[in-house]
């Protein structure tokens, strides 16, 4: 997106890649909005976003929430985007605004106001009436702004969304949003849906989930959603948003040879809506974004990647504004890496192992084109053919391993052993042949060269590298630590300046002499990978550290560490001592969790037979008055010390719930089998609080789509006779510890 109008110095796009100061860069964006998290939490949110390894933030503007009503449009507060903006980059990180005008997001209208979405216009078009609103919103989003938004302060810049046939329209919206101020280096434009994008203006961006809410409630696992589990040159992806479009497509084979393969809504989870639920675990997350690696990616883009909230009632997507689907009111926390409590999930683990290795390696990954394997699956129903994929240059690269999906698990692949040929080397790997497991998700090394010793290939995936010191055994050159993760299952063994030997994983590094130098390598076992932290050398040295507990840092390194237990256990491996040091904190650190106690007010009535109506086949959420008549009510006598940050976790079976403040409704679930967990300081809810949970019984024969464990137990209740299912299974409180470690050099 070179040109005289929107220039960074230092950055350029080529067809492969991002440059950045001349070295390629493999960003990793997620997804926060900033009008769904409080704005005390922003800091504390794009943090534990670093954390997970990302280094951009994407957001939406979301025309509703700032102006719902005509008249001046509302940037106080937590619809603040200049102090946003502001926040991301002073952590920082780099930013793409999402300006709309229609965002989507489930939103009510895609995003527009009511008052917008009434208007006799032809929307999304170059309709002169449309772009007269269009140049106003533009205007104000641009005075709010206040002069950050240009190139050297955004990153990019999103219009609208989703949009499949306004090639013309696009191009007009990019030159109403330079007239307001608005500009950044990349423009881009979702490609998905064989979008018609205005050529050579915008970046195509693509996404790709494993599972979706938008498909009926009574069909299967979908095509385009097993698609992603495997290695492709298709980027285009039909499923997304196929229910708000008029007819079919076909996804196109490839993507446009002009720019990178670059993803804005790679699945960091799933939103739930009321027909159909949804619920990704962390290796469905995982492997969906591994798939993406694998096959070229030069751009991981997650939606969402922090969950949130709707700041107020009514601006959910929801079926009486003609959308299929029923979203909750308030709840957006999506199964995301970081919930909607600001709590990190599982698939945070998983998914800041695979952005270690691009932090670490990403200026090589990202300009190395992707060679698939000549046999390859013949479809996505095909569970025997291995699938896995090669990034190389020629004399070095990346394999990649994709062995797993949801709901139809692989069978173990039994014999296996990769053969990479390329026109200046050929690679056997491993040595002998191997069992995949189901589950697998591996990224090896071919031909790395690291401290004057060449690693031709290991069977252990990748982590990161560690800088040495120069040591007077290695002739006072530097040793680096190459650190690698034991994949379960699969005997790590690796060749080694031309010999091949067993690496045995453990917390004890293996010193490799070489001719040229000396090499340590680090194999972490499996069973400890999903507690690995890596500290970005963006903060001006790279760390590695074990933790159980959720770990932060500031621009400048210094690690936080937030606790639910008595006391927080941190290891720090120093590459120039080859040893782990537990780190120290500048005030004890201890968390604490306690039983919430709970008083049935009032039990739960089964709703009458026949659902709450429906929408294309789509079942309707039940509207207040419902839940008001049929809830079950538990009074929660919160303990007496609650502590600052304490979360509420609530387990329950139902259909819908609603935690309710002093008579307020402040939250609320469709029931999926996983928790409920709320930030009792982002609802105000204190101890004195009249605390109660609403629960909706959950007919037997509803006919909605549930996760399997739900299904099962809803199976398990009409079993036993029953016509409803509803139950709070008990609720804890859980007083999170802080600390900060006494010294950011980790104890040197």
């Amino acid at each position: 997106m070179g040109n005289d109008i929107d220039v960074r110095p230092g950055l350029k796009v080529t067809s492969a890649a991002l440059l950045r100061d001349g070295r390629p860069w493999l960003p990793v964006s997620g997804e926060l909005h900033y009008t769904r998290v409080p704005r005390a939490r922003w800091a504390e949110r794009i943090r534990l976003m670093r954390a997970g390894g990302i280094d951009v933030v994407s957001t939406y503007a979301p025309w509703i929430h700032h102006q719902p009503e005509p008249g001046p449009a509302d940037f106080h507060g937590e619809l603040d985007i200049a102090a946003f903006v502001d926040t991301v980059r002073a952590e920082g990180l780099e930013l793409v605004l999402r300006i709309g005008p229609w965002a989507h997001g489930e939103l009510r209208n895609g995003g527009f106001p009511d008052w917008v979405q009434a208007l006799p216009v032809r929307h999304r078009t170059d309709d002169p009436a449309y772009l007269t609103v269009v140049r106003e919103w533009f205007g104000a989003l641009g005075a709010a702004l206040d002069g950050r938004a240009h190139p050297e302060n955004v990153l990019g810049i999103q219009l609208d969304n989703e949009l499949y046939d306004q090639p013309d329209h696009l191009a007009t919206l990019k030159r109403l949003a330079r007239d307001a101020g608005l500009s950044a280096p990349l423009w881009t434009a979702t490609a998905w849906g064989s979008a018609q994008l205005p050529e050579g203006e915008v970046v195509p961006v693509w996404g790709g989930y494993g599972d979706g809410f938008w498909v009926d409630p009574d069909q299967p696992w979908d095509d385009t959603f097993r698609a992603h589990f495997f290695f492709s040159d298709r980027w285009d992806d039909p499923g997304i948003g196929a229910d708000l479009r008029a007819a079919e497509v076909a996804a196109a084979s490839s993507a446009s040879e002009l720019f990178p393969r670059a993803t804005c809504e790679v699945g960091g989870g799933m939103a739930t809506a009321y027909h159909r639920r949804p619920r990704p675990a962390a290796p469905d997350i995982a492997a969906v974004a591994h798939a993406k690696l694998g096959s070229g990616s030069a751009w991981q883009g997650f939606y969402m990647y922090a969950g949130g909230a709707n700041p107020t009632f009514g601006t959910a997507e929801n079926q009486a504004t003609g959308y299929p689907n029923d979203l909750p009111d308030l709840s957006y926390d999506f199964h995301a890496p970081i919930g909607e409590a600001g709590r990190v999930a599982p698939s945070h683990a998983a998914l800041r192992l695979q952005h270690a290795v691009i932090e670490a390696f990403g200026s090589d990954l990202a300009t190395m084109p992707t060679t698939f394997p000549d046999t390859v699956p013949a479809g996505v129903r095909d569970r025997t053919t291995p699938r896995w994929a090669v990034r190389s240059d020629g004399t070095r690269g990346f394999l990649f391993v994709g062995w797993h999906q949801p709901h139809e698990p692989l069978d173990d692949l039994p014999g296996i052993r990769f053969r990479v040929e390329t026109d200046k080397r050929t690679w056997e790997v491993p040595d002998r042949a191997v069992t995949i497991p189901a589950g697998t998700l591996a990224c090896w090394p071919l031909g790395l060269a690291l401290g004057g010793v060449e690693v031709a290939w290991a069977s252990a995936s990748l982590v990161t590298v560690l800088d040495g010191v120069a040591e007077e055994d290695a002739g006072m050159r530097a040793v680096p630590t190459l650190v690698l993760r034991e994949d379960a299952g699969i005997e790590a063994r690796a060749e080694i300046d031309g010999t091949v030997r067993t690496l045995r994983p453990g917390l004890d590094p293996v010193r490799v002499a070489g001719t040229e130098g000396a090499l340590d390598i680090l194999v972490v076992p499996a069973r400890l990978a999903a507690d690995l932290w890596v500290v970005d050398a963006a903060t001006g040295r790279r760390r590695l550290l074990l933790s159980r507990d959720e770990l932060t840092w500031d621009p400048a390194g210094t690690v936080s560490v937030r606790t639910e237990a008595p006391t927080a256990d941190v290891l720090e491996y120093l590459p120039e001592g080859r040893r782990w040091r537990r780190r120290t904190w500048e005030t004890p650190v201890s968390g604490c969790t306690a039983t919430v106690i709970s008083e049935q007010i009032r039990a739960g009535m089964t709703p009458d037979a026949g659902g709450y109506g429906a929408r294309d086949g789509r079942h309707t959420a039940p509207d207040r008055t419902v839940i008001d008549a049929h809830a079950a009510v538990h009074r929660l006598h919160l303990p007496a010390a609650v502590g600052r940050d304490a979360t509420l976790r609530i387990g329950w079976a139902g259909d819908v719930a609603q935690l309710r403040a002093d008579g307020r409704i402040v939250a609320d679930r469709f029931w999926d089998a996983s928790p409920f967990v709320v930030d009792l300081d982002d609802l105000r809810i204190g101890p004195d609080t009249d605390l109660q949970l609403w629960l909706l019984p959950l007919r037997t024969d509803a006919g909605i789509h549930l996760p399997a464990a739900a299904a099962q137990r809803l199976a398990s209740a009409a079993d036993d006779g029953g016509s409803a299912l509803c139950a709070l299974d008990g609720a804890r409180v859980a007083t999170p510890g802080r600390g900060v470690e006494k010294d950011a050099a980790g104890g040197r």
